[in-house]
């Protein structure tokens, strides 16, 4: 890499930061202006082509293990038949509807080739969806469906996409070799991460140091992907394995771990998907560029067909595999239509379909128009689905009241389990040790604390107070200690800027201040 290369990347991460920093501070969707900058700026800047390695290999694995650590292993397995059908059937059912249509409408174009640009626009990303649907209030098991599919559809797509691609270039393989493919590169993942992952977690729940443990699950990702992908099994499966895994397990790491492990992947997740989404309004030059000779009003024509069959495949699958497998079975509820309208239009595609594009060989059959009609789905479904689900979701008026009421009543039987169980113990232990007046007072301090928080949960179900304003005495308290907090960090600055107290002295006790409220946000 040389030195203006080097500039580019930073100058990228940097506008990319701002920009995303920009759309959180006005509450906007901050994938869609950062597609929309990027769009704005392509013509402006060095034409810069996406690089399919770089995007698989160094900004996929850590994103999908994130998105895996920090998902539900239960509740995706609840939901493992609803997940299987769109990460698997719909990709497979998305990849022969737009297939069949590029081949009925450049039927010079191999089929093969047309199944290739098929598997390439079948997965959908939905970071956009789901950071949406969170702000929102879209019931959980809708977000657990959508999360679900994200983190294994990108394995069926691509395993399909390779297949495709070597039929295309003269490699073909029977349907039966096809499917064998298949099969080993979906099991031989599945067994390469539970290996990765059983071992990484002896390791990481007996390590007992922070900084190594982390360090060490910064890396995970990187070589199970590599270790996966070198044997021609799927790295995406090894990676989703290994993050379900560790992160069902996480609560048999120190707190020290879990606290340093939350603030690192924020960082990592707010910076790959913000530099993620830019480079794909990048590519606007670098894909139009091929398209030199082409009529202006054919080429807006596949573009037309290959969106709207992408969209329309995705509502065509969607509802009869949910409706038609529950006629059978009486007592199983069925899920409102609502729910899968807003399930039908998330499917905004990512990076991951430009990645596969961009690394179609170069004399691949219509490489180029393949490369356009990809970038054109991806910039189309990131703007007209993602635009218009806000509005989608609060006009079927699809929410999650219930289950926010339902989840603050849990977690108040919850906590007041723990707080009896937490003073069990307390007693338990003062059975067997003499106490005396100082004792007492730090026995007295424990229990209050303990009750406190106990009644900081229930207090969430109740609302006002009654003390002239909806107030509760937990907010109260959070506030107050909030001024209070913010003055003690004032009075140490100064004594540091007065040279009575040591920078080092500075860091440890504000540490303490930063802790105390951090609890207090939470």
């Amino acid at each position: 890499m040389d030195a203006s290369t080097g500039l580019y990347w930073l100058l990228l991460a940097s506008g990319s930061i701002m920009v995303a920093w920009v759309a959180r501070r006005r509450g906007w969707p901050a994938p869609l202006l950062l597609v929309l900058v990027g769009l704005a700026v392509s013509p402006l800047v060095p034409s810069f082509g996406l690089d399919a390695d770089l995007i698989l290999y160094v900004f996929l694995p850590p994103l999908l293990y994130s998105a895996a650590l920090d998902s539900s292993y239960l509740s995706l397995r609840e939901n493992t038949r609803a997940i299987g059908l769109l990460s698997v059937g719909l990709v497979l059912f998305t990849t022969l509807a737009v297939g069949g249509v590029v081949h009925l409408m450049l039927p010079d174009l191999p089929l093969a080739a047309a199944f290739a640009l098929g598997a390439i626009v079948a997965p959908p990303d939905a970071v956009a969806a789901v950071a949406v649907g969170r702000r929102l209030g879209l019931p959980r098991r809708a977000l657990t469906i959508l999360i679900g599919e994200s983190l294994f559809n990108d394995a069926t797509a691509l395993t399909v996409y390779r297949v495709a691609i070597g039929a295309a270039v003269g490699h073909g393989l029977s349907l039966l070799e096809g499917f064998g493919e298949f099969l080993y590169t979906a099991v031989g993942g599945v067994l390469i991460g539970l290996v990765v992952a059983v071992v990484s977690g002896w390791f990481v729940e007996r390590a007992r140091d922070p900084l190594v443990e982390n360090t060490v699950m910064l890396l995970i990702p990187f070589g199970t992907y590599l270790g996966a992908e070198s044997v021609h099994t799927s790295g995406v499966i090894a990676v989703v394995i290994v993050g379900l895994y560790l992160g069902h397990r996480m609560h048999r790491t120190g707190a020290g771990t879990r606290l340093v492990l939350d603030a690192v992947w924020k960082v990592v997740d707010f910076m790959l998907e913000s530099i993620v989404f830019a480079l794909i309004g990048l590519q606007l030059v670098p894909v139009l560029s091929g398209l030199a000779g082409r009529g202006v009003w054919e080429v807006a024509g596949y573009v037309v067909a290959v969106f709207a069959v992408t969209v329309l495949a995705r509502f065509v699958w969607v509802f009869p595999a949910t409706y038609l497998p529950l006629l059978r079975s009486r007592s199983t509820p069925k899920p409102p239509w609502q729910n899968l309208t807003v399930v039908g239009w998330a499917g905004m595609r990512g990076v991951v379909s430009l990645a596969a594009a961009f690394a179609i060989p170069a004399d691949f059959p219509e490489r180029d128009l393949l490369l356009f009609l990809t970038f054109s789905t991806v910039i189309l479904t990131l703007l007209v689905q993602g635009l218009t689900f806000p509005a989608l979701i609060k006009k079927l008026r699809v929410s999650s009241e219930r289950e926010a009421y339902e989840d603050n009543l849990s977690e108040a039987a919850a906590q007041q389990a723990a707080v009896e169980a937490g003073l069990a113990r307390l007693e338990e232990i003062l059975r067997d040790e003499e106490t005396n007046e100082i004792h007492a007072e730090v026995i007295d301090m424990l229990r209050a604390k303990s009750e406190r928080r106990a009644l900081n949960a229930w207090e969430r179900l109740g609302g006002g107070t009654g003390y002239g304003g909806s107030e509760t005495p937990s907010r109260l308290y959070r506030r107050l200690r909030r001024e209070m907090l913010a003055a003690e960090r004032e009075v140490f600055v100064r004594l540091r800027d007065e040279r009575r107290l040591d920078d080092e002295v500075l860091r440890r006790v504000t540490a303490e201040l930063d802790f105390e409220e951090a609890i207090l946000e939470r």
